[in-house]
């Protein structure tokens, strides 16, 4: 009975601004507190009764079975009543929650979209504050929103499968800041289930990353709510794969995802706008430059020096032996200076593990050791592919969107491939079978050598070799954003066919 009344005072508790007491479920419960109270009160009364009467015997025994039914029987009443008030407060609970974070919802959609003299507002919106809470973590020390008043913020969001190559890679980037002439700041939202409380296995993970970040990072991922987690997922599309939100000085959003922009340009790309984008790709061409950037110098101190550089992927050992010997054969023939580079192939860390070794074993040349470089390499071509996209370019009008395409359809077959360059801009690429084929055919091309140059040469004989059969393979990372209805092949420029694709991959 006591239950029963204080769980009528808590309907009467309820904030009226977010239930009403005509609306279900609130009208249900409201229309049985009267049978509630009815039951309690003369529950009361035959206890207070059954009370008198025991005192009133003096410890005589009597028989008490009608008064003892009674009680049973209220007792059940009340119990039933209970249990269904508890029922309706629940539903009551859910519906003001859903109706704070619908409200929580729309006020953060309004601030986004305000304009505002500094970012403090917009990020204060963002990260649940507190007053004696400091939210944000920099190594061991907290810290408090007001410390990024003023500055372009980067919002990394992301999920606690975070790649630690990621962190490596925008790491050396956020040192290299002052170098590059630019200053932000990076903040680190972790999105989890808020449905149920962080176990110990993801408590260990969240602060494992979280020692591996030099920046800004969330005090705990239950600052972000539920809100803001729906505003990731349904405004800035994040879904599994992280991303990289831009805010400018004033917390306006510039871009929604920047994270491609990183990966392909660096601190170059600051502020991170569309516009800046754009103009980076206007000076942009299809070159070793684009391809390598500043992963591996050695590449380019070669390329002062003369010599001619071979890429090559895969995980095929006998294509990988097969085709060294031939190039360097074909080297030594040609008389240029060819230096062979191995750059692996994505998403497949221990195929490429056990292939360096077998490169390291049979003296094939020179490899990237760090798995980190192999890695960034395939994620920087991801990332021009879902540049080129955001910007609806099409390998018919874009010589380096068909580049890209033809480098991942070469990762995503089960042969190897190769890219020869000679300088910066001068490049010849073709799938395993190919590219080794047309090696082994050096005498049929070896006086154009002569006249026009070895890279112009082996293209025009590769050309020889295209038939209308092949089949190529392009295996789309899962990128946020749009994903192209229509890719044609990068060999014979037809429409390829759509399939879906689902991979667990532990390797």
């Amino acid at each position: 009975m006591l239950d029963v009344t204080k769980i009528i005072i808590e309907f009467k508790e309820l904030p009226s601004l977010f239930i009403s007491p005509d609306m279900p479920p609130m009208s249900s419960a409201m229309a049985l507190i009267p049978t509630a109270a009815y039951w309690t009160i003369r529950g009361i009364v035959a206890c207070a009764s059954q009370i008198i009467s025991l005192i009133g015997t003096s410890h005589e025994y009597i028989s008490w079975t009608t008064e003892s039914w009674e009680l049973s029987t209220l007792a059940h009443k009340v119990s039933s009543i209970h249990e269904h008030l508890m029922q309706q407060l629940i539903l009551c609970h859910q519906h003001i929650e859903e109706k704070k974070q619908f409200e929580a919802y729309n006020h953060l959609v309004r601030i986004l979209e305000m304009s505002h003299l500094d970012n403090q507002k917009v990020l204060k919106t963002l990260i649940y504050v507190k007053e004696d809470i400091q939210p944000l973590l920099q190594g061991n020390t907290k810290v408090n929103i007001e410390i990024l008043r003023r500055k372009t913020v980067l919002l990394l969001i992301s999920d606690l499968d975070l790649l630690h190559e990621e962190i490596v890679i925008l790491h050396k980037f956020y040192k290299e800041q002052i170098k590059s002439g630019v200053e932000y700041e990076v903040v680190w939202l972790p999105v989890v289930d808020r449905s149920k409380p962080l176990n110990e296995e993801n408590q260990n993970k969240f602060h494992e990353l979280q020692k591996e970040m030099p920046w800004y990072t969330l005090l705990h991922p239950s600052l972000l709510e539920p809100a803001v987690v729906r505003y990731i997922k349904e405004v800035w599309h994040f879904t599994k794969k992280a991303i990289l939100v831009v805010l400018d000085l004033q917390g306006k959003v510039v871009c929604r995802n920047a994270l491609h922009m990183m990966w392909i340009w660096g601190n170059t790309a600051y502020p991170f706008t569309n516009s800046k984008e754009e103009s980076l790709w206007k000076v942009e061409t299809w070159s070793l430059k684009l391809l390598v950037d500043d992963i591996d110098a050695t590449i380019f101190d070669w390329v002062n020096q003369g010599k001619y550089i071979c890429m090559y992927g895969g995980v095929n050992s006998d294509w990988i032996l097969n085709f060294n010997t031939a190039a360097r054969d074909v080297a030594k023939a040609a008389g240029i200076q060819l230096e062979m580079v191995y750059v692996g192939k994505s998403n497949a860390k221990e195929q490429v593990r056990k292939t360096i070794a077998f490169i390291t074993s049979r003296s094939l040349g020179y490899y990237w050791a760090d798995p980190t470089n192999i890695w960034f390499f395939w994620t920087r071509m991801e990332s021009m592919l879902y540049s080129k996209t955001q910007h609806r370019k099409t390998i018919e009008n874009d010589s380096i969107f068909s580049g890209v395409l033809t480098m991942l359809s070469f990762d995503g077959s089960d042969q190897g491939w190769a890219v020869i360059c000679q300088g910066p801009t001068e490049m010849a690429q073709a799938k395993g079978d190919m590219i080794l084929k047309s090696i082994t055919q050096y005498s049929d091309w070896s006086d154009d050598v002569q006249q026009i140059g070895f890279v112009p040469a082996l293209n025009k004989h590769l050309r020889t070799l295209h038939t209308p059969e092949h089949c190529n393979r392009l295996i789309l990372p899962g990128i946020n954003g749009d994903i192209p209805e229509k890719v044609v092949c990068a060999e014979c420029g037809r429409p390829m066919e759509k399939y879906f694709m689902y991979r667990c991959c532990t390797d």
